[in-house]
């Protein structure tokens, strides 16, 4: 897991075209999972939310934690949280949509579904059903599919409130609470650290600004406490969270000071310091010399 799966990509993945027509409205589109090879998912993070009504058993993994699912069943994938999939049954059917957050902020919509309790990190992404949930949701995913190949002009409108619908119909739900800790739940952990700091890498403009700066910034995504983060980390690989972090931002200022022609202000900005002195002392501080005698 280098990076966040793309559309694009999932498309790929998945052996069907990828729908240009909807990029005006933000991206969305639904499936019968049974239309999908549902083959096992290393750890990895996509670039759009899904929503997936689970008929099929099968383990889902997060950070240092799993769970069951071996009833009917939505999952709310959030694009932040990595996570991966293991199929136990052969059958596997249901349904599934996936939405970009334009999709939701077109037509001055603005909801952020970062905040919503559903999405948010940290919260629980499964929710078993009881047999009439499961007749409406199925009922709902079916309308999408009808609509989704419709003429009707309003159509995604329509299916913004469809999924909605669906949002809302799990916000009355209790969450799934059966969750199991992994027995190498460290090795997962540091492993998941290492691979969201890589992702960020390389800086290829001066428009980029590096996002995770510190271990609470890595907890809050991965969904565990920063002490536990911390404990694996450094139990794994022999280095502090803190440590790796910066080694990295290093690494990465060292080649942008030699392969481009930025200014030490722009790297600066770029690795995500506020002001260009906060980055001089951070570079002299672990390498002994400033940007500007590196450089040179």
């Amino acid at each position: 897991m280098s990076r966040a799966e793309s559309l694009r990509e999932f498309y790929q993945n998945s052996n069907a075209p990828f729908p240009e027509s909807n990029k005006a409205f933000g991206h969305f589109n639904v499936y019968r999972r049974e239309e999908f090879f549902c083959r096992p998912t290393n750890y990895s993070r996509r670039d759009f939310y899904k929503i997936s009504y689970m008929i099929g058993s099968g383990t889902l993994y997060y950070a240092d934690k799993g769970i069951t699912i071996d009833q009917p069943a939505l999952l709310f994938s959030n694009p932040n949280v990595p996570y991966s999939w293991e199929a136990s049954s052969e059958e596997q059917k249901g349904y599934f949509c996936l939405f970009t957050e334009g999709f939701f902020n077109t037509n001055n919509r603005n909801e952020n579904l970062n905040n919503s309790p559903i999405f948010k990190i940290g919260s629980n992404p499964v929710y078993f059903l009881a047999e009439k949930q499961q007749a409406l949701i199925a009922s709902i995913f079916e309308r999408m599919l009808e609509e989704i190949d419709s003429e009707y002009i309003y159509k995604y409108d329509l299916l913004h409130n469809y999924t909605s619908l669906i949002i809302h119909e799990a916000l009355k739900m209790k969450p799934a609470d059966t969750y199991f800790t992994h027995q190498n739940a460290a090795s997962r952990i540091a492993t998941l650290f290492v691979e969201l700091l890589e992702r960020q890498f390389p800086i290829d403009n001066t428009d980029h600004s590096f996002q995770l700066k510190s271990a609470n910034d890595y907890a809050t995504r991965l969904s565990v406490h920063v002490n536990h983060l911390n404990r694996a980390v450094k139990e794994v690989t022999g280095k502090t969270t803190t440590e790796l972090i910066s080694e990295r931002i290093i690494k990465e200022a060292k080649a942008l000071l030699i392969h481009t022609d930025w200014n030490v202000s722009q790297i600066a900005y770029s690795l995500g310091f506020e002001y260009p002195a906060y980055f001089n002392n951070f570079f002299k501080k672990q390498t002994s010399m400033t940007p500007r005698t590196f450089r040179n």
